[in-house]
């Protein structure tokens, strides 16, 4: 995902680039420009073009964020670049260090044109046998500098009772390797399957399977890119994808969902594995790998996220089917609150780095655009249990509802307009694309007042307790889990 440019001065740069790969062992490749796989469908008069490809890297150990030591190099910030002193309200945080001057520490990049950007990543396609993990297309978690071994692991995040068992239903709970083979092969027999059709279409794996962001228990979303003068209608696509999937033999359940977005939901014979597949959705794709670029740039990110996510399961307010939020509304919150924080958590990727997540990139140049940012090093070294308090603390008693907008494209909260999009809204959440509102399922005043409710009621428990059992049944969430799949 990121460069192999020089180290930050004063650092050694570690032997198989600054930054190995993060904690997962499995990588997929969404570029479609690899020689390997070329011609391995055939159409005739068609342009031959290679397969959606998955290749497992070599296991390689992962190094966290540090803290890292101000740079040397007398680099001033300029206001147009992002500075946490944009946010229209200046909080004191007890879980923040003042102590420290600047909060951030970027490693200038060179741009991320998608010419040089194909350019490179064919250079490398020809020579990945050579490399320490063999998929370049999708070695999308940046280089990092040598760190002290204090914060090599998760653990130096887990100073508390309260972080301990977040560390602990994280463990349980995310998606393992095998779970996303699973969702893999069948994605790769479905593509197979459609193309008999549709000769050229691909078959992309997004959402939280694919963002890092998954658990064991998460189903798999698909997004059917069909290229073409005339842009195919979804519903009729899927009306007949539904009569193809009934002949197959690993797939039944299937059900064609008219929504906004329509989707064909089915199920992996004999299994509870559902699949949400959809036409030419592609925000779903950009997202996901924005998203997977904040999932790994700070090893917090992953188990605070899935934590919350349970939390809100739990207290019925993470259903967008049922007028509360969706679990896409709930990490941008996520998110938003760790940028916003007085030491960030996180920067705006989006705001520092336009060329790398441009909403005009190709579609199959998405996944090299986050390749190009380099390493974010943050100083906020709160552990888990304090980020989750302030997390619902901030929401609870900070966020202006009324007034403010969440955009995780900017980092801060955005005043609200007169324009169509939020007027009369209880909850506006920007999508950091297409900057809709992603919180539109929220639309009656008693479901907003149970959000509200549910914030304010378990920052109060959990301030007062300090444990996480007393919002949310982590043995009960646990044994759940490991029974699915």
């Amino acid at each position: 995902m990121f460069p192999r440019s020089a180290a930050p001065r004063g650092r050694p740069a570690l032997s198989n680039g600054l930054y190995p790969p993060p904690p997962v062992t499995r990588c997929y490749d969404y570029n479609h420009g690899r020689f390997g796989g070329v011609n391995s469908f055939h159409v005739p008069e068609l342009e031959r073009l290679p397969p959606y490809e998955w290749n497992p890297p070599r296991p390689i150990p992962a190094v966290p964020h540090p803290h890292t030591p101000p740079m040397t190099n007398g680099r001033k910030r300029q206001n147009s670049e992002y500075s946490p002193h944009l946010v229209k309200r200046q909080r004191l945080d007890s879980f923040s260090h003042p102590s420290i001057d600047s909060p951030l520490v970027h490693i200038p990049s060179p741009p991320c044109h998608p010419q040089q950007v194909r350019a490179e990543s064919l250079r490398l396609s020809t020579t990945s046998f050579e490399r320490p993990y063999s998929s370049p297309q999708f070695d999308i978690h940046p280089p990092a500098p040598a760190v002290p071994e204090s914060f090599n692991s998760l653990q130096a995040y887990a100073k508390d009772k309260l972080s301990v068992q977040m560390m602990e239903l994280f463990e349980a709970c995310q998606q393992q390797p095998p779970d996303l083979e699973r969702k893999e092969r069948c994605r790769a027999r479905l593509q197979e399957d459609i193309q008999s059709i549709y000769a050229v279409a691909r078959l992309y794996l997004t959402g939280s399977s694919m963002n890092g962001l998954g658990c064991r228990s998460s189903d798999a979303d698909l997004c059917l890119v069909i290229k073409g003068n005339k842009r195919p209608d979804p519903i009729q696509v899927l009306s007949r994808l539904q009569r193809t999937f009934r002949t197959l033999s690993y797939v039944e359940r299937t059900q064609l969902i008219r929504a906004k977005v329509p989707i064909l939901r089915f199920r992996e014979r004999g299994s509870d594995l559902e699949f949400d597949l959809n036409i030419n959705n592609t925000v779903g794709i950009r997202n996901t790998f924005l998203l997977r670029s904040y999932a790994y740039a700070d090893l917090r990110i992953r188990p605070m996220i899935l934590v919350i996510k349970k939390w809100a399961r739990h207290n019925q307010i993470n259903d967008a089917s049922k007028g509360t939020l969706s679990s896409y509304t709930l990490v941008l919150m996520v998110l938003h609150y760790l940028q916003t924080l007085k030491e960030p958590v996180l920067p705006s990727l989006q705001r520092d780095y336009p060329e790398c997540f441009s909403h005009f990139m190709e579609i199959d140049m998405v996944p090299e655009g986050p390749k190009r940012v380099p390493p974010y090093l943050s100083r906020n070294h709160s552990s888990l249990g304090e980020l989750l308090l302030g997390f619902l603390r901030y929401y609870a008693t900070e966020f202006r509802w009324d007034k403010e907008v969440i955009s995780v494209r900017e980092a801060r909260a955005l005043p609200k307009t007169n324009s169509k999009e939020w007027t009369n809204k209880y909850i506006c959440v920007e999508e950091p694309f297409e900057r809709n509102n992603v919180a539109r399922a929220v639309h009656e005043k008693i479901k907003f007042d149970a959000i509200k409710a549910e914030f304010a009621e378990s920052y109060r428990i959990l301030r007062d307790r300090k444990d996480l059992n007393s919002i949310l049944p982590v043995r009960a969430v646990i044994n759940k889990e490991s029974s699915l799949r």
